[in-house]
Formats: structure tokens, sequence, C-alpha cells
């Protein structure tokens, strides 16, 4: 029998001695290994914080005490502990728990999680709330040493001494965030090497003593501290966490469960804020992860017997890759290209840039709002940035975007990966609001291509746009089309795809294909439609859109995006402006945020698929 099968909240955990503790970490880790090499998720990271998440609930008490875990995505082993080891092969999969932390699901997960840099901020917010209240529990925030490079955690850190008080923050270092972490701080962490628990209360207890000297006592302990500052920020790696008031302990073995649970009893017993940095691997005990934590951050279903992933290979690349050799090809011809990403090299396709432009590659950590600025300079200084980003990530750079960028119409060109549904990663990660807050913002151009062509050839009119350009394509595979066949495009203008004199169908990006296959489903059962490739959300191309206004009674607008401040919006702010009658349809994301669950499923159950357009239309015309 499984010792794990017995535990169903940390309280099970008081129970055991370190042996059996050390049996459970890696009867979770095998469980963590079957369900993820089936369903796809986070691999490497929460195999690192085993050991670590078992010292946590061995000495903590959630719900009660509050982990919060910076991200979530290591939350696995934490959920199999607090009460959802029976649900746990349901991970990520439609009406299954998720791949991040979720209140919905347990009390013990104090917030919900899935971009970087947030757990300080909650921790602080958490200790003020519990001081006003006069509450007793612990919180226990868990960061990244990738996190360090995210400019919310430094706002957290200096506003720490005024409004929280005894925060126990673990740093787990694995050198690691998704691509290698970037960064000084990071680099310091990497060499530090003081193990100072001791030192920590032998420093607490000479201060008492010198304190209370008759008459000298408090300004020997002022000359001392200033010593100890000098002394400190000399020796110690840690210093600049001591600089700002907090006591720093460690690096410690973050697979050593009795070390762990020592330093965390130890560390409750220190009165104030405390970070103990704690060293893991990536990857812990699934050689394949180990030796590459980048494949193995985020990965689809896998054998475990060779590591190899289980989806069949595609005979056309994915939008990531196809941008990535693009943007090679184009940097060859321009000396001008430059990329930035934030923390994805990998991710966004830009690992074989990298390799080959070093000097024009930018990975500047989680720190989105810092990557627009960085090259909103770059662009005025004559380079064109192409700045890599996620859809979900570049929300957190909606005001660098319109101060530093659209305001003075510099050319950078944003490549919006995962734009529109994502999946499994669930409402954290959907990226089905760029079109939205990218579209209000003045002098923005924003494109969606409807395949890799349309791709190539919007990349290269941006490249000559002499402005701010928003490029946005979707998770998945590119349409597979010749290169022979590089349709015209010019910015504003829109792609008649085929006419019709029942109903007209405006197209957006990734809903062109799946308009194609209904608008001919429909011409079977009689029905004339009039197809229409946006391409252009932002400037529209009134002329087209305007004509078919006047033309047809019915007009259909499909996005995947939120409906609400979307491509459709914007047809019928036009249509409004200029008296035109015509019946709009808009199809596309509801104004509710999208769970997980496989993406094929999210598109089918919000009618964002052929049959699902095809339905649509019929209940429309009927």
């Amino acid at each position: 029998m499984r010792l794990i099968d017995s535990i169903n909240s940390s309280d099970d955990l008081k129970n055991f001695g370190i042996d059996e503790l050390k049996r459970i970490a890696e009867e979770i880790r095998q469980e963590i290994i079957d369900v993820v090499s089936k369903n796809g998720g986070h691999l490497a990271s929460n195999l690192g914080v085993v050991e670590l998440t078992l010292a946590l609930c061995k000495v903590f008490n959630p719900p009660n005490d509050k982990i919060i875990w910076d991200v979530g995505h290591q939350c696995y082993a934490y959920k199999i502990i607090n009460g959802r080891r029976n649900f746990f092969s349901t991970l990520r999969k439609k009406n299954g728990i998720s791949g991040f932390p979720s209140p919905d699901e347990s009390p013990c997960d104090p917030f919900i999680a899935g971009h970087a840099g947030t757990a300080l901020s909650l921790a602080l917010g958490f200790s003020a709330s519990r001081k006003i209240k006069k509450e007793k529990f612990e919180i226990v925030p868990v960061i990244g040493d990738g996190v360090t490079s995210c400019g919310m955690v430094f706002e957290a850190l200096n506003n720490a001494s005024s409004c929280a008080d005894d925060l126990t923050i673990i740093l787990n270092d694995n050198k690691m965030s998704i691509s290698k972490s970037v960064g000084a701080l990071a680099d310091s962490l990497s060499s530090s090497v003081r193990l100072n628990i001791g030192f920590i209360t032998i420093r607490s207890f000479l201060r008492t003593l010198v304190r209370n000297i008759p008459w000298i006592g408090k300004t020997m302990l002022h000359w001392a501290e200033k010593l100890e500052d000098r002394l400190t920020y000399f020796f110690c790696p840690g210093a600049f966490f001591e600089s700002i008031g907090f006591s720093y302990l460690g690096p410690f073995d973050g697979h050593d469960i009795p070390l762990l649970i020592s330093v965390l009893e130890k560390a409750k017993k220190i009165e104030g804020n405390k970070i103990i940095h704690i060293i893991t691997k990536k990857g812990k005990g699934f050689s394949y992860a180990e030796e590459n934590p980048e494949r193995f951050h985020g990965t689809g279903p896998f054998s475990v017997m060779t590591g190899k992933s289980l989806n069949p290979p595609s005979p056309v690349p994915s939008y990531t890759k196809y941008f990535g050799d693009l943007l090679l090809e184009l940097a060859s011809e321009d000396e001008r290209v430059v990329a930035v990403t934030a923390a994805m090299e990998d991710g966004t396709g830009l690992k074989n840039f990298a390799e080959k432009f070093p000097s024009r590659f930018f990975d500047v950590g989680i720190a989105e709002e810092h990557a627009v600025t960085f090259s909103a300079a770059m662009a005025k200084q004559g380079l064109r940035p192409i700045v890599a980003i996620y859809s979900t990530f570049l929300q957190r750079a909606f005001d660098q975007i319109i101060h530093d960028v659209a305001i003075q119409k510099l050319p950078v060109i944003f490549c919006i990966d995962r734009a529109g549904i994502t999946g499994e990663d669930g409402v954290t990660h959907q990226g089905g609001f760029d079109l939205s807050y990218l579209r209000m913002i003045p002098n923005m151009v924003v494109l969606a291509p409807a395949d890799e062509l349309e791709l190539r050839v919007m990349l290269k009119e941006a490249l000559l746009h002499n402005g701010p350009v928003a490029i946005r394509y979707p998770k998945r595979n590119c349409v597979g089309l010749p290169e022979s066949s590089l349709p015209f495009f010019k910015i504003g203008q829109s792609d008649i795809v085929c006419g019709g004199k029942d109903i007209a169908i405006f197209s957006v990006g990734s809903m062109v294909f799946p308009s194609m296959i209904a608008v001919k489903n429909l011409s079977s059962n009689g029905i004339s439609a009039m197809l229409i490739n946006v391409r252009t959300i932002k400037p529209l191309d009134e002329e087209i859109i305007l004509q078919v206004g006047k033309k047809f009674n019915q007009v259909v607008t499909i996005e995947e995006n939120v409906i609400s401040g979307g491509f459709g919006s914007s047809v019928a702010e036009l249509f409004s402006k200029n008296n035109i009658s015509a019946k709009l349809t808009m199809i596309g994301l509801p104004d509710e945020f999208i769970e997980h669950a496989h993406q094929e499923e999210l598109l089918e159950e919000y009618g964002l698929t052929a049959n699902g357009i095809f339905k649509r239309v019929l209940s429309i015309l009927k």
C-alpha cells in the first residue's frame, strides 16, 4: 500500500517520521510523472519541490497558515497532500482540477496564481490584514530565483518593512524560470554559500544584550549594526535582503527533508521577516527532465520510458516555430532587427535566433513592462525590435505599450503568441483579450494572420511601417500552405475570400479557415455566404465594411477574442456612426474567464469550430 493513499491533508503528515516522508516523496514524484505523462502539464518544476512541499506541510498548518505558491505551476505535490489526491488524475482536464492554485478547489489554496511575481504582494496583504484583525497564522510565500527579475517583487520587498512582519519567504533557487534565470540578483543567489541559522539566533541574542547596557547600549548597538552591514555586504551574497530588513538564511539543500524541517522550525522562532534560500534541481528524480528542464517545464503527454512526446509529429510547424525561423531570415536581411522576450526564449521560438544573433537577442527575465520600454528606446534609436511575448503576459505591460511606445508612434513590433484559447493552463493563461486591449490604443496597428504565409507578409510589412504593430497568432500548427503562394498584403485592407448574397461573414485570423469550411457547408445547404478575411483589426477596412453593411441584412463577425471591445465591437461602432441598419451578430468568447480543458474542447464549447460556425449561421438565418 502506498503511504500517500492515507494522506488527505497536511495534518496527516504530522504522524510520519523522516524515513516515511522520504518514501512519500518518491511516491508523490512517481504519481506526478504518471499523471503528467498522460495529461501533459508542468513537470520539471513540480518534481523539484516535492521535498520542500512535504517539509512545509509538516511544519505549517494550511489552510490556517497561508502557503502562497508564486506562479503556482509547481503546486502538484501540494494538491496531492491537501485533499485532491483522488482527483489528481483529472489534472488540467475539462471539469478536473486546475494545474494552478485554485481557492474554488480547496481553502488550502489561499489565492489563485498563474503569472509570476504576485506572491510577495499577496503575503504583504495577508500580513496587513492579520495585524488589523489581530489574527494568528503563518504566511509563507514560495518564490523562485527567476522571479527576482520581476519588478513587482521589488515593489513588494520595498514595501515590506512598513506593512508586513513575520513573513517566512522561501526562495527556491533552481537556476531556472522557464528559460535559464537571468539578471544580476539571480547570479548573486547562485554564488551564495552562507548557512546562518546559528548566526541569526546569536545575533538576535547579542543585540538584546547590548541594547540593555545602561547609558551606552543603544549607541553601541548602532555602531555594531553599521559594522555588521559593511561586513555583510562584503562577504554575503544575501546582503541585499539583509539591507532591506530581512533575515537571510541559507542556502540549504532543498531535497534534504530533515534539514528543511529543522530550518523551518527554527525560522518560525525568529522574529521579523526572513528569507530561506534553498537550492533544488528542476526535474529531480526523472532523468529526462533533469537533463532538459526547459523541454519538461510545460509538456504534452510523453512516454515515461523514453521521455519522447506521444503527440504524433505534425507535417507542418507550429506558428511559434514558423515565427522563429522567419525571424532568422529577416534578421539576416536587416541588421536593425533585434529580438526581445521575457524569460520565454524557447516558448516564443527564439532559441535559434539567440544562438545565431546573440548580440541582437535580449531575454530580460520575467519583466514584461521593462521589455516593452527597453524596446521603445531601441526603436527610438533606429532599430526594429521584435517583442515576442504570450498574449496573457503582454497584459502586464499595457501602460508601457501606451505610454512608452504608442504616444511617440515608435516602430516596436509585438509578436503575440498564444492568442485566443490556449487550453489546459486555464483562466490565467487564455489569450482572449489582446484584440480588445490593443484596439483602443491610438497609433497601434493590430493584425491577425489567417495562415503562416500571411504571418510572413505581415511581419515584413510591419518592418516597413513607421509605428507600432501587433501581430497575434494562436497556439496551433500552421495551415501548411506552399511558400510559392504568398498573398498580397497591405495594412488596412481586407481580403474577400468568396462572394455571396444571403449573409456576410467577417472572420479574424485563426477563425478564417474554420469559416471557409462552414461557408462550403452552408453552400451545400443552399445558403450563399460572403466571407471576408479581416486581416487588419486596426485600422479597419472601413470601405469594405460599409459596403457589406449596406448590401446585406445579416452580417456576422467571428473572432477568437472576447466579444467586448473586440473586432465585432469595432464593426458595431462603425455601423452606428454611419447609420447602417444591417443586423450584426458577433461570435467570439463570452464575458467570462475560460476554464481549463483541451483546446479543441473549448473551441467546440464556444462555437469557434467549422461546425459551430455553420450551426450558428443557420440559426441566424432561420
